[in-house]
């Protein structure tokens, strides 16, 4: 059995990897996704007990959750910012956008205090091209916007 690690509930995985999913090995995607909501990451003694616990190799456990993108192994801000840097996006100043970003998430005390609250991460296209420069936080969508508003938008989101 591994070992007790403070960061993971063993009897919620066990209701995510028994109850919910049947520990059929099918599901490996969607307990990865479960375990990741639960966590906002996929915690290494999480994946080493899923591993366990469906006889499935850590090594395969790991390399499904490395290569799909949408899964993270490291600890995440409990708000993901997703800043499109694809060319529409780029050539409207979306580099600037990402910046300032940086800048107002560098200097918010709250993020010191209260733990991780943001995490940014670049990607290629969100597929709002006609709308750009634009930014998702979590599941909401920010068009056509610009470096000034950028705080006050921040600020929202606890």
């Amino acid at each position: 059995m591994n070992a007790i690690h403070p960061e993971v509930d063993y009897r919620e995985l066990d209701s995510i990897i028994v109850e919910q999913y049947r520990a059929d090995r099918e599901n490996l995607i969607m307990m990865l996704q479960a375990i990741q909501n639960r966590y906002n990451y996929l915690p290494r003694p999480a994946l080493a007990y899923l591993s366990e616990k469906l006889a499935m190799p850590f090594s395969k456990i790991f390399g499904v959750g490395t290569f799909y993108s949408t899964f993270s192994l490291e600890p995440r801000g409990r708000n993901i910012v997703s800043i499109c840097l694809g060319t529409a996006c780029h050539v409207r100043g979306g580099e600037r956008i990402k910046e300032r970003i940086e800048a107002v998430i560098e200097n918010t005390a709250a993020d010191a205090q209260q733990g991780l609250r943001f995490s940014v991460e670049p990607v290629r296209c969100i597929g709002c091209c006609s709308l750009g420069p634009v930014v998702k936080i979590n599941e909401d969508i920010h068009s056509r916007i610009t470096a000034d508003e950028v705080e006050t938008i921040l600020e929202k989101y606890e």
